[in-house]
Parts: C-alpha cells; sequence; structure tokens
C-alpha cells in the first residue's frame, strides 16, 4: 500500500514537472516569435526611415513612387505592430493561465495539506486510544497471572496438605 503511494505521489509530480516544462517552452516560443517581430519591426522602420529621405525625382524631390513606397513601408509597419499586438496577447493569455495553474495548484497542495494534518491527527488519536487499550489489557493480564499464580499456588498447597494428611492417616 504504501508502495503504490509512493508511486503515484512521484508520477503526478513528474507529470506536473513535465506540463511546467511544456508550459514554460511554449512561453518561451512565444516570446521568440516576439523579439522576431520586433526585430521585423525595427528593420522596417529603418527602412521607411531612408524611404523618407530617398529623393528620386527631378531636382531631387520626391515622385510619388517614392511616397507610396514609403507609405507601403509604413502599412507593413502597422500590420507588424498589430502582430505584435496579437502576440503580446498571446503571451499575457500564457502568463494569466500560469497564474491560474499556480493558484490552482497552490489550493490543492493547501486542501492536500489539510486533508494530510486531519488524518495524520486521526491516526495520532487512535494511536493514543490503542496505547491507553494496550495498557489496560496489561493490566488485566497482570491482573489474570496473578490470580492465576494464586489458583495455582492454593492447589498446589491443597494437594500437599491432601496428600500429607493421607499419608499421616495410614500410618
Amino acid at each position: 500500500m504504501k508502495f503504490k503511494l509512493i508511486l503515484f505521489i512521484l508520477i503526478s509530480g513528474f507529470s506536473q514537472v513535465l506540463m511546467a516544462q511544456n508550459d514554460s517552452s511554449a512561453y518561451q516560443i512565444q516570446r521568440k516569435k516576439i523579439n522576431g517581430l520586433l526585430n521585423e519591426r525595427s528593420e522596417k522602420f529603418g527602412q521607411y526611415d531612408q524611404s523618407l529621405i530617398r529623393r528620386t525625382g527631378i531636382f531631387g524631390l520626391k515622385t510619388k513612387k517614392d511616397m507610396q513606397r514609403s507609405n507601403d513601408i509604413l502599412t507593413d509597419i502597422v500590420l507588424t505592430d498589430n502582430s505584435i499586438f496579437k502576440e503580446l496577447k498571446i503571451l499575457l493569455d500564457y502568463k494569466d493561465l500560469e497564474k491560474t495553474t499556480i493558484e490552482t495548484k497552490s489550493t490543492q497542495n493547501q486542501d492536500r495539506i489539510g486533508k494530510y494534518m486531519e488524518t495524520i491527527t486521526k491516526v495520532q488519536n487512535e494511536n493514543e486510544r490503542l496505547k491507553e487499550e494496550l495498557k489496560s489489557l496489561e493490566k488485566s493480564r497482570d491482573n489474570y497471572q496473578i490470580a492465576t499464580y494464586a489458583f495455582l499456588s492454593l492447589s498446589f498447597a491443597m494437594a500437599f496438605l491432601i496428600i500429607r494428611r493421607k499419608k499421616l492417616t495410614k500410618d
């Protein structure tokens, strides 16, 4: 029984470690994804800065194509920002889920500890009751032993007296 309990505790602990690793690896993957998007945004912003400086028109003026290129890059930056916000929301959801999971596990552990303490108290009380019962039984046994020794002593004494009396009456 103890072996099964220990095995159950080890397996449940190992599975919780694996789940925690999966959660943290998913979190790390999400962070890498966001960092990649931030790097991509930085590159696009650098391209946008360069497109603002670029002037391919006559007399060094901006052409419609230059302005369209700048607007396209700016649109890409906005789309990248939207992707970053979505991924950040997912990352925050992971954190919220992790927090909720930790709170749930904490509550479960507190409940389990409380139940263990109740069980330990019950076992201790039962142990004390059994000790008292054992003491009572030992006293009874001691009393029975004393009574048995007294009875045997009296029986031997009476048998000795009867045998002695018979010998005296025969002589």
